[in-house]
């Protein structure tokens, strides 16, 4: 079984090459990063599987396109492509220039196409395979300081949901699947160009990288669902944003900065993986491992939703009971209470 990932050598990508290392699967590895590419393979032979990294920028079409060739060629067909990679920047849109505008929606819209459209060419021919497209609960909440990257996110569940009714159309067997995240501690609030003077940060809850790579690995083997939502924090901010929009709105006005950045000014010279890549092995966790969780209740739901319904109706039957049965020995007691003062006044 081949899986290949984008935006594979650090974050959620490097997590999610382990999960599916960890279930035997031999990994595709695209990224920028030569020598983190070449880490992560390490990492992922350490499970006894095969790893062929693939230093590629996925805004270049015919460069994802060279890749997957390579990868049919000397790995065997792709059964699973999974859109990882993306760019940001942490700046007010009036501090952002035309070209980081364009280059965050290229490589964070556009590389998804780009994977899309060369997986699914080679699917396609198979009738067969699964392509997840990597969202965010800013795919449909959009925040203030990343206009680039929410806007990136709205447009690849804008193309994710348009070509799912073109598969359905065709009856073709191939399936594509969107799972949202919530904010998750990887090297990117680091590395992304920032323009604030502040050092960013993920909104709380944050949850760690193993979390999301068990979800997008959960939903492109089970890829009959539509989307799955990772974290309350995604399920209330979708739902929320559903309901009260321009509350929302004000809100973040309020909030949306400081939830954003923290008390430390940013390094005048600190670096920024927007157009190149930035040296150094930065692995998949980020700089906040005491505020980060390894758990998600809403997700084990989500993966398991007739055993979490179940639980949810047994609990309530419970609830049922135990209140009943407190009414009941408050009658009895309110029945007693009386019969003795019938009682004293007869006495």
């Amino acid at each position: 079984m081949i899986v290949a990932i984008t935006g594979a050598s650090a974050g959620v990508g490097r997590a999610v090459a382990r999960e599916f290392a960890r279930h035997a699967w031999d990994v595709a590895l695209i990224a920028r990063g030569c020598d983190r590419l070449s880490e992560t393979a390490r990492e992922i032979e350490q499970y006894g599987v095969r790893s062929l990294p693939i230093s590629v920028d996925v805004a270049d079409f015919s460069a994802v396109e060279a890749a997957a060739e390579r990868i049919e060629t000397e790995l065997g067909p792709i059964d699973i492509w999974i859109n990882n990679a993306m760019a940001t920047v942490f700046a007010p849109v009036s501090n952002i220039k035309p070209d980081e505008f364009r280059r965050a929606t290229e490589v964070t819209y556009l590389g998804q196409v780009h994977g899309t459209m060369v997986a699914l060419t080679r699917m396609r021919t198979r009738d067969r395979g699964v392509i997840v497209n990597i969202g965010s609960a800013l795919a449909y909440r959009a925040i203030p300081l990343q206009a680039a990257y929410c806007g990136a996110k709205f447009a690849v569940r804008g193309f994710t949901d348009a070509l799912r009714c073109e598969l359905l159309h065709d009856g073709t067997a191939v399936d594509l699947v969107m799972v949202h995240l919530p904010a998750v501690n990887t090297p990117q609030f680091d590395w992304a160009l920032n323009k604030t003077g502040r050092k960013a940060q993920p909104v709380p809850p944050i949850f760690q990288p193993e979390v999301a790579a068990r979800a997008i690995y959960f939903a492109a083997t089970h890829p009959k669902r539509r989307e799955l939502w990772v974290g309350l924090s995604s399920v209330k901010a979708i739902l929320g944003n559903e309901l009260a929009p321009g509350l929302l709105d004000r809100l973040l006005a309020n909030t949306g900065y400081s939830g954003q950045l923290t008390d430390e000014e940013s390094p005048r010279n600190a670096p920024a993986n927007l157009f190149e890549p930035v040296p150094g092995d930065f692995g998949a966790h980020g700089r906040f491992e005491q505020k980060a969780r390894s758990f998600s209740g809403q997700l084990t739901m989500a993966r398991h939703p007739i055993a979490a319904t179940a639980a949810l109706i047994v609990g309530a039957l419970a609830l049922g009971v135990t209140f009943l049965g407190s009414r009941r020995r408050i009658t009895h007691d309110d029945a007693d209470g009386r019969r003795n003062q019938r009682t004293l006044r007869r006495a």
